[in-house]
């Protein structure tokens, strides 16, 4: 994409209403625009962003079993009625109602809509376990909503949803999105650490959230700093096993939110050296909550037995353009944001340093052509601007890697190639360039 043809408004002062880093740094990079309070409009370069994060997310539930479909955005209140739901939701459900005076509301989660289909279909334990997840937009009317991204009232959210015919199958199934969600944040570039949480209105008693630690969190953690050092399964852990090892080895190390922090027991268990209370930003939680749905919208299946059987549930979110806002408040210096490879709008940005130069257009010319041609996505800095400009556009946008092409190096046939992530330099031959980033 040459930089001369794409929309990226780029704003050079820090936005007044703009309290934290990444929401700073997203309406300066132009990747977003407040359209209402809470509700945002993604740019091109923030859409980038966030596909690629939703992407990753699909993958790790397509690997853990999960099988995707689509809800809409509306929901008919009597479904919410027949869970108990709807009128302990409270003020943070955005209630409607159409021409016809059917009351609706606009999804904040689909817990009640995804048994209903359940339901419809599946009536034999033979069918289970099944395990379905969409990623849509979800709304919760924030009283004060603020920090951009991260505490918005629009949202785009990956809900995924576990049937199974007893508590033990239900386990497996929290063990398997446990274990995804070990891998999602890690193939972004984030350390999330599991920990024990309440699980509010979802309902059930058992729940783990996916916090990044992050001095503007919304949450106070306290954990055991050894739990920073775990390894997260690579590609080839088998879903079909046994993961309690896994499980084991990350809930044996004291990890907790404050709401369910047991004071004695930390101070017991985990050395004072080992010990830090911080804060951190919630990405993703998952929820056993057994019969609850099952019980009060009758979602029973025929058991081994011959018997009706309550399915035992489970349901698992991801803030996928709360991620957004995480990485970067997980990833950035002082000149703008540090992408990980992983999600970065563009892997390359190449800077023409001047602009209408026969020699260093046809060099930059070249190297976008080369570059594309191997699946290299690449975002060329034709425009007209001083060359600080650009290095401070290309720094503030936090592409992973940088071509400065100028005159000066191009007389000795080289290009110079920078690494947004640590600063680092280094010379290359033009000929060995897409070598070198492919």
């Amino acid at each position: 994409m040459r930089l001369s043809r794409f929309f990226l408004p780029i704003l050079k002062e820090n936005p007044k209403e703009a309290e934290i880093v990444s929401h700073r740094l997203m309406l300066r990079a132009g990747m977003l625009r407040q359209e209402a309070a809470g509700i945002y409009a993604w740019l091109p370069l923030g859409h980038r962003v966030l596909k690629k994060i939703e992407q990753i997310v699909r993958e790790e539930q397509n690997r853990a079993g999960a099988i995707e479909l689509l809800m809409p955005t509306l929901q008919l209140a009597d479904l919410w009625r027949e869970s108990g739901r709807y009128d302990a939701y409270g003020p943070e459900m955005l209630r409607i109602a159409d021409r016809h005076k059917r009351e609706l509301l606009y999804g904040p989660t689909n817990e009640e809509m995804i048994t209903e289909i359940f339901r419809a279909y599946i009536k034999s334990y033979k069918s289970l376990p099944l395990n379905l997840y969409h990623i849509q937009w979800k709304f919760r009317d924030e009283q004060r909503p603020r920090f951009g991204v991260m505490r918005g009232r629009e949202f785009l959210m990956k809900d995924a949803y576990s049937f199974d015919v007893d508590e033990a199958g239900a386990r497996k199934s929290y063990n398997k999105m446990f274990v995804a969600y070990l891998r999602t944040f890690a193939r972004m570039g984030l350390k999330a650490i599991p920990m024990r949480a309440e699980t509010g209105p979802i309902g059930g008693d058992l729940s783990h959230e996916f916090i990044v630690l992050a001095e503007t969190g919304e949450s106070g953690v306290f954990i055991d700093r050894d739990v920073l050092n775990l390894p997260v399964p690579d590609e080839n852990v088998d879903y079909d096993g046994d993961l309690t090892p896994i499980i084991k080895q990350w809930t044996s190390v004291y990890a907790a939110t404050e709401d369910v922090h047991e004071p004695a027991r930390y101070e017991s268990e985990v050395p004072e050296a080992n010990r830090l209370n911080t804060r951190g930003i919630e990405v993703g939680q998952i929820f056993y909550f057994g019969t609850k749905y099952s019980d009060s919208m009758k979602a029973n299946v025929t058991g081994p037995d011959g018997t009706d059987a309550p399915i035992h549930g489970g349901s698992y979110g991801v803030g996928v353009s709360r991620l957004v806002g995480a990485i970067i408040e997980a990833c950035h210096d002082d000149n703008g944001i540090i992408w990980p490879e992983a999600v970065a709008p563009f892997r390359v940005t190449i800077l023409n340093l001047k602009q209408g130069d026969a020699a260093t257009d046809a060099a930059c010319d070249q190297l976008y052509r080369e570059l594309s041609a191997k699946g290299v996505e690449v975002l060329y800095d034709d425009t007209d601007q001083r060359a600080g400009a650009k290095f401070a556009t290309a720094d503030l946008i936090g592409i992973p890697w940088q071509l400065h092409v100028g005159p000066r190096g191009l007389a000795e046939g080289k290009v110079e190639l920078k690494r947004r992530s640590d600063g680092s330099r280094e010379n290359l031959a033009l000929a060995d360039v897409v070598s070198r980033l492919t």
